[in-house]
């Protein structure tokens, strides 16, 4: 995934294109009121983002793309977004118009997974969220243990 300058992402992604650099755009439809009429246009879903495919040895060529910024990087490594997950925003684009994308918000009382550290896979509940760390209780052997762990490590606990 890269970051593009603001408003750049169609660009980006149709220089992508003509590079022969595999890449994703979500464009939502969205319903725009005219002075005379309503009309449909496409926006992007995620602002300043398009999703690349690429090789390793592809970086230099995407780097170097107009409009790119720079590689969208998640606990010092660049982003990964799973096919699964690129096949699902593209079915959900299908059959729903004026789609909102909004990041997560971790409150108290949230169950969350922990992604990286001592307790890697557990869930735990959010005591008290603090700037970029959160207080949460895991519970494990039948004692509840409190950590503090930086938001960057957790995720928001699947409900299925």
């Amino acid at each position: 995934m890269v970051y593009t300058k603001p408003r750049w992402e169609k660009k980006v992604h149709k220089l992508f294109e003509e590079k022969a650099i595999e890449s994703y755009c979500p464009l939502n439809k969205v319903r725009k009121k005219w002075s005379d009429r309503y009309k449909t246009v496409l926006e992007p879903l995620f602002k300043s983002y398009v999703f690349v495919k690429i090789a390793e040895e592809e970086k230099t060529a995407v780097r170097m793309v107009g409009g790119v910024v720079n590689f969208v990087y998640w606990l010092g490594k660049p982003a990964i977004v799973r096919e699964e997950e690129i096949t699902l925003i593209k079915r959900f684009l299908n059959e729903y118009e004026n789609v909102q994308a909004q990041p997560l918000e971790i409150k108290e009382n949230s169950k969350v997974r922990i992604e990286q550290g001592a307790f890697i896979n557990q869930e735990g509940t959010v005591i008290r969220v603090l700037h970029n760390k959160v207080q949460l209780i895991i519970e494990t052997i039948g004692y509840s243990l409190v950590a503090v762990v930086d938001k960057s490590n957790i995720t928001i606990a699947s409900r299925f």
